[in-house]
């Protein structure tokens, strides 16, 4: 039987690579990666492949290229038009699959940070074990947040305290009075400028774990605008940007 692993990779230094995910790619014969098109493909298919250069002899694995389908965005029915395009790139793996894969193979895909937060990997291979006949496995890896959270020597969560992981798109929902401890991803975009409450702290970290890597935290109120711009000037440098952040309400003294 064919099967495929999902290899968490972590957010991008490669010190951040777990001793089971080398042992993972070693057992790999044919690798998956998969591209958008966009600027930022060159820095992202650059680490990947160097990952693989650096744990894998010449001639011991096989790399296949192949063109992510692009979701559009900006359209009212949200979860219909992710779940299309889910289908898309879950075909494109099942074509991998059938076409690249011997019966008995390995086949990787190398995931960023960890398979299991917000990451579609795993529910695409599900319903495509559903179509056509293989196995697959999970190899966890370090989340960004949990480099953030380390990166600014902190924990996640204080004592007695529950955390809420969510998504940019989703910020704009919440009241910030019923902010208390929140872990914003998927961004880029600022969604914390239209939050103003003096007693919210921010923990910010782009291109986190990487050389470009950068760090800003405070009272949010005050830094906000230092953030903005860190933003815009880190997009016109690199053309893209994947930060993630902490939202923390001040304790009462």
């Amino acid at each position: 039987m064919k099967n495929i692993y999902l290899i968490g990779i972590g957010p991008g230094n490669k010190d951040y690579l777990t001793i089971q995910a080398i042992e993972t790619i070693k057992k790999v014969d044919v690798f998956l990666l998969l591209e958008k098109g966009e600027r930022k493909d060159t820095d992202l298919l650059g680490l990947r492949k160097e990952i693989l250069e650096n744990h894998l002899k010449p001639g011991a694995y096989r790399v296949v290229t192949k063109r992510m389908p692009v979701r559009k965005r900006g359209r009212p029915a949200y979860h219909e038009e992710v779940a299309k395009w889910r289908g898309e790139v879950a075909d494109t793996i099942g074509e991998f699959i059938e076409n690249d894969l011997r019966d008995g193979q390995n086949g990787g895909i190398l995931v960023w940070g960890d398979p299991a937060l917000y990451d579609g990997h795993l529910e695409m291979l599900r319903e495509l074990s559903r179509k056509i006949r293989f196995s697959y496995e999970a190899v966890p890896g370090i989340s960004s947040i949990q480099v953030l959270a380390a990166r600014h020597k902190i924990p996640l969560n204080r004592i007695s305290e529950p955390i809420l992981i969510t998504t940019a798109r989703h910020l704009k929902e919440y009241d910030p009075a019923e902010i208390k401890n929140m872990i914003v991803v998927l961004d880029s975009h600022a969604s914390f400028k239209n939050i103003d409450d003096d007693d919210i702290d921010i923990y910010w970290g782009g291109y986190l774990g990487s050389e470009d890597e950068i760090l800003l935290s405070g009272r949010l109120k005050d830094i906000k605008e230092e953030i903005k711009k860190a933003i815009m000037e880190a997009k016109r440098r690199k053309g893209w940007i994947m930060d993630s952040y902490i939202l923390r309400r001040r304790m009462n003294e």
